[in-house]
């Protein structure tokens, strides 16, 4: 299994999706208790770097007391005649892919909510420095993309020098995303996918358009336009859009095609612009998830470094697992925080008119590309702890989602011979299921109840 003689540790891909648990945990780097950590990839001239330079700027892996959380950054800089800027998310985004193939060294997430994790195993058979995983990282790198002549690896754990570097690196972010919101989802013949998280969820396969950035917040269509070129055969590759099915719900022949085939199957349509229906799939990796809250009919917004309970009383990790593995369940939605900015960004649901909560971070991030007649209407944890509060909230401001709220009529009534046929999909207390639904079919009935409970049957009925 041993891919390089001189590292200590196996690498290959047998070790992408290794979790590495808190009992067998050397040291966490970055991850959800620790604010600034990130990785960036930044185009140089040949002579600005020096090849194959690792260095580390802080406590080494050794170093580090065994069971700590420490902030984190990877900063590697590249230089080659093809390397253009547009290729760096791309390069970034291989970072995750690559430390994952090193035996005890688990990756998770991108750019500002990278999630790492070193195991004490490994760190007894040698994985101690940071050297080590500079050097995989570095012969990985150019032997599957030959296009990078020189690249420099620097890690950071010293706390006081990623604080320095932290603004930089989100402006570098916010510069990329910035160059994607010129160009719209009819503007092009073709969109890309990529399944980098496949080793994660096997049935997940992104699908990446101007207006809908991937989950992770990493590729913009420019990166993937750049990826497929230098690597055609790479995780990153064009979709045909085909013949547009549904230019409102955004479905493609071409990307349910895709869908199709990745994932052997499992999932045969998607509709890019909702959470209900057809959902674009989530891996794990996603920047937020939209979540329905049925008590108001509307949706929640909640990111991954948001510690505390939602609005309806779950927090961010639990409903993760609702959102991921590569399913499509409706009402729990992996998306970036980028799409959030997109005009298409779940139109079919209602858009920002159907969002009912979301963090103050959040909020404040995305305050330009919030509608201005509904950010002031749409509450965060400060006004807002329970779906009391909630309710109240929206009554009281005047949230357009008031307007959905109907009356259900107290009393049914059938005329005799004919019938009432009711479909629906499987009703939601909370967390919504993934169950086939049911059927109820009323003959010359008359109905009248305060309350409808309907109970799945019991096994074998």
């Amino acid at each position: 299994m041993a891919m390089f003689k001189d590292i200590p540790v196996d690498v290959g891909v047998a070790y992408e999706g290794e979790r590495i648990r808190k009992s067998d945990l050397h040291a966490e780097l970055g991850g959800p208790n620790i604010d600034k950590k990130f990785e960036l990839v930044r185009v140089r001239k040949k002579d600005e770097i020096k090849d194959e330079k690792i260095e580390c700027i802080g406590p080494d892996i050794k170093e580090i007391q065994e069971g700590s959380s420490i902030p984190f950054g990877i900063f590697i800089e590249v230089a080659g005649k093809q390397i253009e800027e547009e290729l760096e998310g791309v390069i970034e985004r291989r970072i995750h892919e690559y430390t994952n193939f090193i035996e005890g060294f688990m990756h998770l997430n991108q750019r500002y909510d990278i999630w790492c994790r070193i195991s004490k195993k490994s760190v007894k058979k040698g994985l101690d420095s940071f050297q080590i995983i500079g050097k995989v990282l570095l012969r990985l790198f150019k032997g599957e993309l030959p296009f990078i002549e020189s690249m420099q690896i620097t890690f950071f754990t010293d706390p006081k020098k990623i604080e320095e570097l932290w603004e930089e690196t989100v402006k570098v972010y916010e510069e990329r995303d910035s160059r994607a919101r010129k160009l719209s989802d009819d503007d092009v013949e073709e969109f890309y996918g990529c399944d980098l998280c496949q080793s994660f969820a096997p049935t997940h396969v992104c699908t990446i358009t101007p207006q809908r950035y991937a989950n992770c917040g990493a590729i913009s269509w420019f990166d993937g336009r750049a990826a497929s070129k230098i690597d055609p055969k790479g995780p990153i590759y064009k979709i045909d859009k085909g013949e547009c099915l549904d230019p409102f719900k955004g479905e493609y022949t071409g990307i349910n095609a895709n869908a199709k085939k990745k994932s052997l199957g499992e999932i045969t349509r998607v509709w890019l612009y909702t959470v209900f229906g057809y959902p674009h799939t989530s891996c794990g990796c996603f920047e937020a998830i939209a979540f329905y809250i049925p008590e108001v009919d509307g949706l929640g917004i909640v990111h991954r470094d948001f510690k505390e309970k939602t609005v309806n009383e779950l927090p961010f990790s639990t409903m993760a697992d609702s959102a991921a593995g590569g399913r499509q369940v409706d009402g729990f939605h992996g998306l970036s925080i980028e799409y959030m900015r997109s005009p298409k960004f779940l139109q079919v649901d209602g858009g920002w008119d159907r969002v009912v909560w979301i963090p103050k971070s959040v909020k404040e991030r995305l305050k330009d590309f919030i509608p201005g007649e509904i950010i002031n209407k749409i509450p965060t944890e400060d006004q807002v702890k329970n779906l009391g509060e909630l309710k109240e909230f929206l009554k009281t401001n005047q949230h357009p989602v008031v307007e959905r709220w109907k009356e259900i009529p107290s009393e049914i009534e059938i005329p005799t011979g004919e019938e009432l046929l009711i479909e629906a999909p499987m009703p939601t207390i909370g967390i919504p299921t993934t169950g086939g639904g049911f059927k109820i079919i009323l003959k010359g009935a008359k109905i009248q109840a305060k309350k409808v409970i309907i109970k799945a049957p019991k096994k074998g009925s």
